[in-house]
């Protein structure tokens, strides 16, 4: 009778250990995945920084260099450039016409595995070059990210414009 009591008492403590340590595992799990989440969006905010950089430096081809190779560009009231070439030439003809000098605000990045969204809004003003005017300019946009050879690039990307606050 003693030996079964002690049995069950051993198999009732590893069985503790057991739950105790599985319990560990998964807090060491979350938290190494909250650390490699957090790690990501910092490089996506990095990858917003150097489009805003981009922008206000009216740098095409280091606009283009922030796509996937087969992006897509979709600005209001115009055409979407579709793939690396056209997203060049849409981006050339946009900085001909106006120079930026904006600043993004991120509202939300979500990952799931290798694509990624983000909602910022930007504020600053705009050049138009035919007239020398500056005029405000505040959007709100929408990015589609994909991690492409363990980096991430804009696969798509939309905006529209909104009523600059008075």
């Amino acid at each position: 009778m003693k030996q079964l009591f002690f049995t069950a008492l051993a198999l009732f403590l590893m069985a503790s250990c057991g739950e105790n340590k599985s319990q560990e595992t998964n807090q060491i799990l979350t938290q190494k995945t909250e650390i490699m989440e957090k790690q990501e969006k910092e490089k996506i905010e990095k990858l917003l920084g150097e489009y805003e950089k981009s922008l206000n430096t009216s740098d095409a081809k280091l606009t283009q260099s922030l796509y996937t190779n087969d992006g897509i560009f979709m600005p209001t009231e115009a055409p979407s450039g579709i793939g690396s070439e056209a997203i060049l030439k849409a981006y050339e003809y946009v900085f001909s016409q106006i120079q930026l000098n904006i600043e993004f605000f991120i509202e939300e990045i979500q990952i799931e595995g290798n694509m990624a969204f983000a909602v910022t809004s930007s504020k600053g003003t705009t050049l138009i070059h035919a007239n020398g005017e500056t005029i405000p300019e505040t959007n709100r946009e929408l990015f589609v990210f994909e991690k492409v050879n363990g980096e991430w690039k804009i696969a798509r990307y939309m905006f529209n414009k909104i009523e600059p606050k008075k």
